[in-house]
């Protein structure tokens, strides 16, 4: 693999976007705006599903694990899926999918059919994920162009986010139904324009066969990993059940590297992991995602349970972070050709640990503008900086018929490390529960959880600077090859992308 290209070192080719290229990367931005809207939206409405389906807080929790669960499990399946099958097919047969369970799921007047429902919905994100991602990493050539595809992506991710906290308390108000609906339509749409505009992928040929024994190993063990995890919080960490399954996912996993490295055609392909810039970004993407999850999750708790606020003012409250990311979406991608993706995950983590490390100063009567703010802007910045990069570092240098396997594997990585990090904070909060339920007492069995959140962020801190070791010289040899294959292409017309002198 070669190093993400970072440094240009001759002026950037003028480059015209197509409006059918315009569509092709609308299409996949809207279904990645789903998947982050989904996510966010059903956090709010809980309470209002259990009083209405009169679930128990143990049922409940699976309307959200439950979709972890689909999503966790099946992402290392649904990338090596596209690469074999056609890109193309399985996001629309996934998005197709998802609209139809999203019906299903505002429907539905029982909770067991809701929870089934919602690991349906992460299942087929499980395969529009790393399909929509694949799609954009072999249609724009790598440098300036998929950096800036790859920003706009991403941030379409983080403002799905921010707007379905926003839109779930508004929707709340009327039902909860509205936010499972909600969805539906827009992933209807966006199938439709992408059975227009979409570009035909090939299937792999050549390929050696179907590594069958992986997919069943790889799916299960990631399966029984995140099943684990989530229910670790309430069967204890030390119980029989947790430390016997967490020996089955090791069993499993050491038969799975087993039959990877011996597969013709593995699910994934274990050298890929021998790049230092690979396996940063995959441990970036785990300290990321599961910092910021845990973050979110005691944040939400504390200002509803503590403070008082209502889902909207909550939503509110994480709104500047969502909004900066928005904001520097088309700008992005220009900071990583000028500085590279080793130096912006690094200055997107030192924001982040300053963010987390502020918001430990919260009390129960904060003043807003000086308390919480600051630390939301500076979340709001790690996460512009951070999640573009992240997925710009992990695709760069991968062969085609790689990038659906790539694009499985980082997010993978980001959906366990949520997964882990959330159920380690509800641990550490659960143990440190008061006896006498004060809100003095409440916030102080909080702080030892935004510390985790905090030192969660440090590692990611830690591994990113890593990698700014020794970076000038590699950037500077890829930097050189790419722009000389630009001159010598006078103009290029790559997947519907003209770049011309």
């Amino acid at each position: 693999m070669t190093s993400p290209l970072t440094i240009p070192t001759a002026p950037s080719p003028t480059v015209r976007w197509t409006p059918r290229l315009w569509g092709t990367l609308l299409v996949l931005c809207a279904a990645m705006f789903l998947d982050a809207l989904d996510v966010s939206m059903v956090g709010v409405a809980l309470p209002s599903i259990g009083s209405d389906l009169h679930l128990s807080t143990s049922t409940l929790q699976w309307v959200v694990s439950g979709y972890i669960l689909g999503y966790g499990g099946l992402l290392l399946l649904g990338g090596r899926t596209a690469d074999l099958l056609g890109r193309r097919q399985v996001f629309l047969v996934a998005l197709g999918v998802f609209a139809l369970a999203s019906l299903l799921g505002g429907l539905v007047d029982s909770g067991p059919l809701l929870i089934a429902s919602r690991f349906i919905k992460g299942l087929s994100a499980a395969f529009t994920a790393p399909a929509g991602l694949s799609i954009i990493t072999t249609t724009f050539p790598e440098g300036p162009l998929r950096n800036r595809a790859l920003s706009i992506y991403t941030t379409c991710a983080a403002t799905g986010f921010s707007m379905g906290l926003v839109l779930s308390g508004l929707l709340t108000e009327a039902s909860w139904r509205l936010t499972m609906l909600l969805p539906g339509p827009i992933a209807l749409v966006a199938l439709v324009a992408g059975l227009r505009l979409l570009p035909r992928s090939d299937r792999e040929r050549n390929h050696g066969g179907y590594d069958i024994p992986g997919a069943v190993l790889g799916t299960a063990s990631m399966l029984l990993l995140v099943f684990t995890v989530v229910q670790a919080p309430a069967t204890g960490w030390a119980s029989a059940r947790t430390l016997l399954s967490l020996l089955a996912v090791a069993a499993l996993l050491t038969a799975f590297v087993r039959v990877e490295r011996r597969s013709p055609s593995p699910l994934v392909r274990l050298g890929v992991l021998r790049a230092g810039t690979q396996v940063r970004a995959q441990l970036g993407a785990v300290a990321f995602f599961g910092s910021y999850v845990g973050f979110q999750f005691l944040t939400t708790l504390y200002m509803q349970s503590l403070l008082g606020w209502s889902a909207l003012h909550t939503a509110l409250a994480f709104l500047p972070a969502g909004a900066l990311v928005a904001v520097s979406s088309t700008k992005v991608g220009a900071i990583v050709d000028r500085f590279g993706t080793p130096r912006l995950i690094t200055a997107g983590f030192a924001f982040m640990v300053l963010g987390y490390a502020l918001f430990l100063r919260v009390d129960l009567d904060p003043v807003y503008a000086a308390v919480v703010l600051p630390s939301m802007l500076l979340i709001g910045a790690a996460c512009a900086l951070v999640f573009p990069a992240l997925n710009i570092q992990a695709t760069n240098g991968v062969e085609d018929h790689e990038q659906g396997m790539v694009s499985g594997l980082l997010n993978t990585s980001i959906q366990v490390g949520g997964a882990i990090f959330l159920a380690v904070v509800t641990a550490v909060v659960t143990a440190g529960a008061p006896a006498h339920s004060t809100p003095q007492a409440v916030l102080d069995s909080y702080r030892p959880g935004f510390v985790v959140v905090t030192g969660v962020a440090v590692a990611g801190l830690l591994i990113s600077l890593t990698g700014l070791r020794g970076r000038r010289d590699r950037t500077s040899r890829v930097v050189a090859r790419s722009v000389a294959a630009v001159e010598d292409a006078g103009a290029v017309e790559v997947g519907h992308v003209a770049v011309r002198d």
